[in-house]
């Protein structure tokens, strides 16, 4: 008997909640640092402020420009007016190029995700990436683990609104993490952003909105969405400040979620049937994001995750052995150096720890997130920061030896050691050469571009024979004077982006096109066009993830998860293998048959080879 009682009394419950009518304000891409971003949402905020009848606000992502700590002050600052509740989540544009890797959107905000209950409907919101690189949209791993254990403690009727910055589609890598945990439940609709535009959709029997941006575009004045909650149903209205709000746009009927169990595209692992010599020696799963390459140093993998920690495993048995907690997310790939692993963080701090043990041998604190990655020469360690300065420490003591204070910029990537000169990009739009002994400024070159989103931050230079290549977001492959800082040429016939390697004889430089194929090109001083060009098939690509050449085959990843071995001399694949299906990051290669490859949804594998 007790059953159907407690049936019933859910079922009245459900009744009593949804007789409750609110409405609240949905407002997205608000990209304060854009032109009329400021202006916009400083509207935006009073247009709410005087409506009576809204009980919170949700904003989708997308909050800043650039996701700089001082748009994200401003943001706060202004979103602080507001006198209703809000609740908030960042977007790509807030983490991708962020300076401080996510660390201080949740110093300002409290949280990068969040979950509220009211009038009995459970509001869930998870953050977006990329984070610091380019690639697709990407729900982080912290966060998926997350959304589990809410939905997990939600009764199985409960009403739920799921918000995201991206539509839960495959401009997601990860979108199927999420729609099959939400459809377990009794979702009623998702909301997201990152369109810009007011727009209808389903994802898998989950009806979704799209709320326009908040920038006013080609309009006089922005915009935002008031959402009316009724017992069945829920209504979309456009609202512009100071104007009446406008006609329902968007209506979804509210009623008990019921999965259809068809079966919907997911990521495709055929190619590990086609290459079966290829083989995951073992698979470790992190519990955030690895947004880096693993060094591999005293029989252990070393890499650090999103939530600041840094993780080993060990070769053999791929255990955990160790692990050391930061207090910021971490993008830095580890250098490994007699017995030390020497990484940067986002709490802002360069730590040296013990290879063997995870024990910490020195930090050297600065003032804002070291997201940078470290490169060593004999007993100095060169890294740069996201306080506009590029440092040489002392790799036994950590002490200073000298820091360059004039970059533009956060830097992000990996430097380049030539000719007794230290080589860097930003993303303050430049490409500084530095000597390696003094830090002194030798030249700084940029591709022109006064958009901080073609900055080359994200290049890894290669050089030879006193020439710097390197291919920033513009997609020219472009080779520099490395003692004048002069261009030499301009390619970019075969659109590469962010992505080169070099040859072991260094003859040669290799790029990853943006659509299928890896190409070639002489290293010369005068521009030598593409010398050849191979398809591969990985499809469109964008992500920073450099081609490493070792004992005749160049390897490198792919933004769908899949690690490539290509003979460049017969140019055909040697194998494949997938991982998962999110980006991959540049791979370590300890020989032609042991690779360590890492991914933005933090699997760490070791792939053997026959």
């Amino acid at each position: 008997m007790k059953h159907p009682i407690f049936l019933l009394l859910a079922i009245l419950i459900s009744l009593t909640v949804k007789a409750q009518n609110f409405k609240y304000a949905f407002v997205t891409d608000t990209h304060v640092g854009s032109s009329t971003g400021e202006e916009d949402l400083n509207q935006t905020v009073a247009d709410i402020n005087a409506l009576k009848d809204i009980d919170f606000v949700i904003i989708t992502g997308d909050i800043t420009e650039m996701g700089t700590n001082s748009e994200l002050k401003l943001a706060k600052n202004i979103f602080s007016k507001l006198n209703k509740p809000y609740h908030i989540i960042p977007g790509n544009h807030d983490t991708g190029w962020s300076e401080s890797g996510g660390v201080n959107f949740i110093k300002e905000f409290g949280n990068d995700k969040f979950t509220f209950d009211h009038n009995g409907y459970r509001f869930i919101a998870c953050a977006s990436g990329p984070y610091v690189r380019m690639s697709d949209g990407h729900i982080p791993r912290d966060a998926t683990v997350w959304l589990d254990s809410v939905l997990k403690t939600t009764p199985k009727n409960m009403p739920i609104v799921f918000a995201n910055h991206y539509p839960l589609d495959n401009s997601l890598d990860n979108w199927y993490e999420a729609t099959d945990l939400l459809k377990k439940y009794n979702i009623q609709y998702a909301i997201c952003g990152h369109g810009h535009n007011n727009h209808s959709y389903n994802f898998e029997g989950i009806e979704a909105t799209m709320g326009r941006s908040n920038l006013r575009a080609k309009d006089s004045v922005g915009g935002y969405n008031i959402v009316s909650m009724t017992r069945d149903s829920v209504f979309f209205q456009t609202k512009k400040p100071m104007q009446d709000i406008l006609s329902v746009w968007r209506k979804i009927a509210l009623k008990t979620f019921i999965n259809d169990d068809k079966k919907y595209d997911r990521p495709d692992f055929k190619i590990n049937n086609k290459y079966p010599a290829a083989k995951e020696a073992w698979s470790y799963h992190s519990n955030a994001n690895v947004v880096n390459t693993p060094t591999y140093a005293s029989n252990n993998v070393i890499f650090g995750n999103s939530l600041g920690l840094v993780e080993a495993i060990n070769k053999n048995s791929g255990k955990k052995v160790w692990t050391f907690s930061t207090k910021g997310a971490i993008y830095s790939s580890p250098v490994a150096v007699n017995g030390t692993v020497i990484l940067g963080s986002g709490d802002g701090t360069i730590y040296a720890l013990n290879a063997k043990t995870g024990k910490e041998i020195w930090h050297k604190e600065t003032s804002n997130s070291v997201l940078g990655s470290p490169i060593v020469n004999r007993e100095q360690v060169y890294i740069g920061g996201s306080d506009n300065t590029f440092r040489a420490l002392d790799i036994k003591t950590g002490k200073e030896i000298w820091a360059f204070k004039e970059v533009e910029g956060s830097i992000v990537g990996k430097p380049l050691l030539y000719q007794g000169k230290i080589i860097f990009g930003s993303w303050g739009r430049h490409l500084y050469a530095l000597d390696m002994n003094s830090g002194n400024l030798l030249w700084k070159w940029n591709n022109g571009q006064t958009n901080r989103m073609f900055s080359p931050a994200m290049v890894t230079p290669v050089a030879y024979q006193g020439i710097v290549y390197i291919a920033a977001p513009d997609r020219y492959l472009t080779a520099i004077d490395v003692n004048s800082g002069n261009t030499l040429w301009r390619n970019k016939e075969a659109s590469v982006r962010e992505s080169i390697g070099q040859s072991a004889d260094s003859t040669l430089i290799y790029g990853k096109t943006m659509q299928d194929e890896i190409v070639a090109y002489k290293a010369q001083a005068q521009d030598p066009g593409v010398l050849w060009r191979y398809n591969v098939g990985f499809g469109y690509e964008h992500i920073p993830s450099m081609l490493i050449e070792k004992d005749g085959k160049v390897f490198f990843g792919t933004k769908n998860g899949v690690v490539y071995a290509v003979d460049p001399k017969q140019q055909s694949t040697v194998w494949a293998h997938k991982i998962d299906n999110s980006m991959i990051n540049t791979v370590n290669v300890i020989d032609s048959k042991n690779i360590i490859a890492s991914t933005m949804d933090g699997k760490v594998v070791w792939i053997k080879t026959k």
